[in-house]
């Protein structure tokens, strides 16, 4: 499964679930005060921008936004919120595209930076950050903690959500830390409809590293987009990594 086939015009055209899921108040409220309060007034650059999930709200909070995005169906969404002008975004891969910068803060929220598959992308994608950011600038990251704890010996697959029209599993190889997500959801009739997206998933202490071969240093993590402290029971992690220097 390619990138430009899992993000094609059908899952573009149905990504945005307006007052629902992650685009529900008390999800998306909090990212975008914290990210606006991590710009310091500066200009941000949001890699994986996609349909302007938070570049849309935290631009109309006064930050100037900027993205990166692979899928241009997931652009042309974006279009019908916010014109060229007032979010400019940049066609490309996360970890080699180049945006006019300097900016004060590049993110990555919901889990995006596990649709790099290896390895050196993923460390590709921190050095990007870094060429991007001014010095003291930031790089945040929403990620899941793997849940590898869930998954009994001898099987490869955990159910993480049941609802009476969805259910969403996650397959494991944990040889590659690689995993798919499989999400079915049952239509008016009964029928099934299958979407799967392959991820690698990172624990924070490898993510950590990574931030080091680019020069990075921890600044804060928390559990959630609220600052709830971040414990061995945390599911998810938003991780503020800092460059040297300062503004």
């Amino acid at each position: 499964m390619r990138q430009d086939e899992i993000w094609d015009e059908d899952t573009a055209r149905s990504y945005d679930t307006p007052g629902t899921g992650m685009f529900a108040p008390e999800v998306l409220d909090p990212a975008v005060d914290r990210l606006a309060e991590l710009a310091g007034g500066g200009r941000a650059l949001e890699f994986a921008v996609g349909t302007g999930r938070v570049a849309v709200p935290l631009a109309q909070r006064g930050v100037p936004v900027t993205g990166v995005e692979l899928s241009r169906p997931m652009i042309d969404q974006l279009r019908t919120k916010a014109d060229e002008a007032t979010i400019p975004v940049v066609v490309g891969d996360m970890a080699t595209a180049s945006a006019p910068g300097p900016f004060q803060l590049v993110y990555l929220v919901f889990n995006t930076i596990s649709n790099l598959l290896t390895q050196a992308e993923q460390v590709a994608c921190f050095r990007n950050a870094a060429r991007h950011l001014a010095p003291g600038g930031r790089f945040v990251i929403e990620l899941g903690v793997p849940e590898l704890r869930q998954l009994p010996p001898g099987r490869q697959a955990v159910v993480w959500k049941t609802e009476a029209d969805y259910i969403g599993l996650d397959t494991y190889d944990p040889l590659h830390q690689h995993l798919v997500s499989h999400h079915f959801r049952y239509d008016q009739t009964g029928r099934a409809h299958l979407a799967r997206s392959p991820h690698r998933y990172v624990w924070p202490a490898e993510l950590d590293l990574m931030a080091q071969l680019a020069d990075f240093t921890l600044e804060s993590r928390h559990a959630d987009w609220h600052g709830t402290e971040f414990t061995a029971e945390s599911a998810s992690h938003v991780s503020v990594y800092r460059l040297p220097g300062g503004w």
